[in-house]
């Protein structure tokens, strides 16, 4: 790995864009390096997807031990070691992280780490980092830079009494009280895994529900199951007036004209992200932003030739799984492996619990774009291995385009909504219709007879509801 040593592509960032790009690229036979400053599998694999999951896990099994008699079972005072939990995700980061960095020395990717800036068109300088001083001379650069958490104006992150999702992850102490900002994926998710050990868990959304992206009887359920939990929910409400005290974080909710002010130990701030071109770019090097997200064309190449850019930085939607296919159609496509596609269909996940996957439109949105639809809708309280594993919370609804039977929306809450959303996810990738769904045998019994039963209820032929 010499200095000035000629690169067929040359990856800025390590997450889930960066290095399956890079990878790809050395599939393809391609002399290959990818930069990173932090660890290979960037704020996904390190500080996101992966480690919140086993956090959640935890939170899971844990909050199950609360309901064994359910199973004819028992089991005195459970309890757990919040340090022991932590210490667990952040072990789960590193073996995946020591993965990809294996991956890369199969596929002959180059590995730097650093902070990598294209000083002109076909060169890359690491400007900080362990590699710092490197130039790495690039017939095509491919920019995968990420975003990171959006900051309260005016509050500053200490990770202990305000966090983002990243301090979260690594949190020193279980806070008794926890107010969380912003009820998306990330909010619900965190709001899940400290109300089940125990904190005082408030979850404030200015839009009318929590999940605003989804479909409102999805978002209305899943709140109802919040509630129950012991989350407190304050949606349509604007936190105002944020100040940190010796003891914690004072604030107001304002709602309509009612002020309300409360206080908590600690605030977790998950109002969504920003682009994080992160000194990527020199003086020099000048390409079309918007909003400081990357422009990129259909090939994914930006305004200077030879320049590609993938993933979040490019803007939404802010989903690993996106930013890998991204990553992988733009190296294709600068290669000549295959003409590269920009993604229109894509799943969303949440994997608190219930968990909620969904694909396509909902249903206000279908409204909006004035398409005449069709309602297919299966609950688990109707599936036998639903019940039979205590699981019968929430429901499989389909949308069909009334003109020709088009899939133009699914949504799932429940058990394992995220494992289950991937059928239907090649139905519509595929154009199948909800008749070869359901014409297609599903083992019994499966949580995912709840998928051909939905489908047989948009023309009303379910047999058991």
């Amino acid at each position: 790995m010499a200095e000035n040593t000629k690169y067929d592509l040359v990856v800025i960032g390590g997450g889930p864009a960066g290095y399956a790009g890079a990878i790809r690229a050395g599939q393809l036979g391609k002399k290959v390096a990818c930069i990173e400053l932090e660890r290979a599998g960037g704020t996904c694999l390190n500080w996101g997807c992966i480690p919140s999951k086993a956090l959640l896990k935890s939170a899971e099994l844990y909050q199950k031990l609360h309901h064994l008699e359910d199973f004819g079972l028992s089991c005195e005072k459970p309890s757990f070691d919040f340090q022991k939990v932590i210490k667990r995700s952040r072990g789960v980061a590193d073996n995946m992280a020591k993965g990809i960095e294996f991956l890369f020395k199969k596929n002959k990717v180059d590995y730097f780490k650093g902070i990598g800036q294209i000083s002109a068109p076909g060169m890359v300088e690491i400007i900080d980092g362990p590699d710092k001083g490197k130039y790495l001379k690039a017939e095509n650069i491919l920019l995968t830079t990420g975003c990171k958490p959006r900051p309260l104006p005016g509050l500053e992150v200490d990770g202990q009494k305000v966090m983002t999702s990243r301090e979260a992850l690594e949190a020193k102490k279980q806070p008794k009280s926890l107010t969380i900002l912003g009820a998306g994926a990330i909010g619900a998710e965190f709001a899940y895994f400290f109300n089940a050990l125990g904190t005082e868990v408030t979850l404030v959304e200015m839009l009318p529900q929590v999940l605003p992206v989804e479909d409102e009887e999805v978002s209305k359920l899943l709140g109802r199951e919040f509630k129950k939990q012991g989350i407190k929910i304050h949606a349509g409400t604007k936190m105002e007036n944020v100040e940190v005290t010796k003891k914690g974080v004072r604030y107001e909710l304002v709602k309509g004209e009612k002020r309300e002010k409360k206080e908590t130990e600690s605030l977790l701030v998950a109002i969504g992200v920003v682009p994080n071109l992160n000194k990527s770019l020199s003086n020099r090097v000048k390409l079309d932003l918007d909003r400081n997200y990357v422009r990129v064309d259909e090939n994914y190449q930006t305004s200077v030739k030879g320049i590609y850019a993938a993933g979040d930085i490019i803007g939404p939607p802010w989903l690993a799984h996106v930013a890998t296919f991204e990553a992988i159609q733009a190296v294709n496509g600068m290669f000549g492996a295959a003409t590269p596609r920009r993604v229109t269909q894509f799943p969303g996940c949440t994997y608190c619990q219930p968990q909620v996957a969904s694909q396509g439109l909902t249903e206000r949105a279908a409204k909006e774009k004035g398409i005449a639809y069709k309602v297919g809708k299966f609950p688990f309280t109707a599936s036998g291995k639903a019940v039979a594993s205590n699981e019968s919370v929430g429901f499989v609804k389909i949308l069909t385009a009334e003109e020709d039977g088009e899939i133009i929306g699914v949504h799932l809450i429940g058990a394992e909504a995220t494992e289950l959303i991937a059928e239907y996810g090649l139905a519509m990738s595929m154009e199948l219709t909800t008749e070869e769904i359901h014409g297609t045998i599903h083992a019994h019994p499966t949580l995912a007879e709840a998928l051909a039963e939905a489908a047989a209820d948009v023309h009303k032929e379910a047999i058991h509801i």
